[in-house]
């Protein structure tokens, strides 16, 4: 998705947002200029091989990220729809493996993790700020992405600040789950 329709005007101070960075898992991101933020936000993008219902709701998520710029809530609104577009995709890939009755955002997380032996080493983001998440989808840390998600959907979506890098650990987890697909479209040359 081309994120270059949205004008961003310059700000009067500039967009701080707490984020890890290589080697730390603490940080922060400073972005004086309307022209950085959009190409930080657009290399937020989860890979071009993945299906498109996933792609489309990603998308929306980094739209919100984006007009974050203009008003900060907007972010926290882009962390929810990015948890939305995760589960979705978690259900499109899991959601048989686990019965109705027993599925749900949690259980699909813990599944990934167990189903895929997915570990922090796996996940890019993680790995380069040398951090930990895996605990996070499988609730041996809190809080959760399942409450974050519960929190931002039936809580108030604009409490507090967002939280630092999660929308990279998103993306980076829905590129995890898609890398079959992903290796076969390079293999093929399709995208990259």
């Amino acid at each position: 998705m081309s994120l270059e329709k949205f004008q961003l005007p310059r700000r009067g101070e500039p967009l701080v947002l707490a984020w890890p960075q290589d080697g730390r898992a603490d940080g922060s991101l400073h972005f004086d200029d309307p022209t950085a933020w959009r190409s930080f936000v657009e290399g937020l993008a989860i890979h071009p091989a993945i299906p498109r219902n996933v792609t489309a709701k990603f998308a929306r998520a980094q739209t919100r990220y984006l007009l974050g710029r203009l008003d900060f809530d907007l972010i926290k609104a882009g962390e929810l729809a990015a948890l939305i577009a995760l589960e979705l995709e978690l259900m499109d890939r899991y959601g048989g493996a686990i019965p109705k009755s027993k599925r749900s955002f949690a259980a699909l997380l813990q599944h990934m993790v167990t189903a895929d032996d997915l570990t922090d080493a796996y996940i890019p983001m993680v790995a380069r700020c040398n951090g930990a998440a895996v605990d996070q989808l499988t609730g041996e840390t809190a809080p959760t992405l399942a409450e974050r998600r519960n929190l931002l959907a039936h809580g108030d979506p604009f409490d507090g600040l967002p939280a630092g890098g999660l929308f990279e650990l998103i993306r980076d987890l829905i590129n995890y789950v898609y890398r079959g697909h992903i290796s076969e479209a390079q293999a093929q040359g399709i995208a990259s």
